[in-house]
């Protein structure tokens, strides 16, 4: 006689998630954790990366909201205060402009903190920074239907806001080159400006070396289309 079959208990989502290797547990509390960073930058920026209450799981996480908010607030803040052309936006336009700052940026700050005695690695550069938006992201979250109640009259309130989160953010990015370089206030002011003029020199050497590539290009085939020419026509 065959053994019966007994089903199995027990909940099957927290089942298959318990057969993952990913610890969800930690995930939600290095989160969480961008909310202590918000209210005590110093203390939490250098226990962010210090003390490993970060992870790049939730700064990952942190900027997909960045880029989605961004693409909600492009596209249902009240036409008063932001104007879009709808049929030229892209969100993969938005992506790009979330993303490429933050990798330029994690990529010039590790170039020129690691010739200036720096102590963090370029991830993290880009987790801190990744956490640095967290204000950014709420306050603009809740600008969109704020925006949809005031008047245009008292659209003051609604830039004042916006221009509060962009100063927040980056106090906050202050805070935490200072923390994961061991810097001191001073040096990370001079360090950051100075990833800032980086990053303009990698765009233009990317500009130009796109330039010359394209010229090259264009001069080969403009060859071949003549060689063609002769030959074939």
């Amino acid at each position: 006689m065959s053994p019966t079959k007994t089903k199995p208990s027990g909940n099957p989502i927290k089942a298959a998630i318990s057969r993952t290797n990913f610890d969800f547990d930690n995930y939600f509390k290095t989160l969480k954790f961008s909310l202590y960073t918000m209210r005590r930058p110093l203390d939490g920026f250098w226990d962010l990366i210090h003390e490993r209450r970060g992870s790049l799981a939730a700064a990952h996480t942190i900027v997909a909201l960045a880029v989605i908010v961004e693409i909600f607030r492009m596209v249902l803040t009240n036409f008063q205060f932001i104007q879009v052309n709808m049929e030229t936006f892209s969100a993969w336009m938005v992506l790009g402009q979330v993303l490429l700052p933050l990798l330029l940026w994690s990529v010039a700050n590790w170039s020129l903190t690691t010739l200036f005695e720096g102590k963090g690695k370029i991830s993290d550069i880009y987790m801190g920074t990744a956490y640095a938006m967290t204000p950014m992201i709420i306050i603009n979250a809740a600008l969109i239907p704020v925006s949809h109640v005031i008047t245009f009259e008292e659209g003051a309130l609604y830039w004042v806001f916006t221009g509060f989160g962009v100063v927040w953010f980056v106090l906050l990015i202050l805070c935490a080159m200072k923390e994961i370089h061991d810097y001191s206030f001073g040096k990370a002011i001079i360090t950051s400006l100075a990833s800032i003029l980086a990053i303009g020199i990698m765009i233009f050497i990317f500009i130009m070396f796109f330039a010359v590539v394209s010229g090259g290009l264009a001069y080969f085939y403009s060859i071949g289309q003549e060689v063609a020419f002769r030959f074939l026509g």
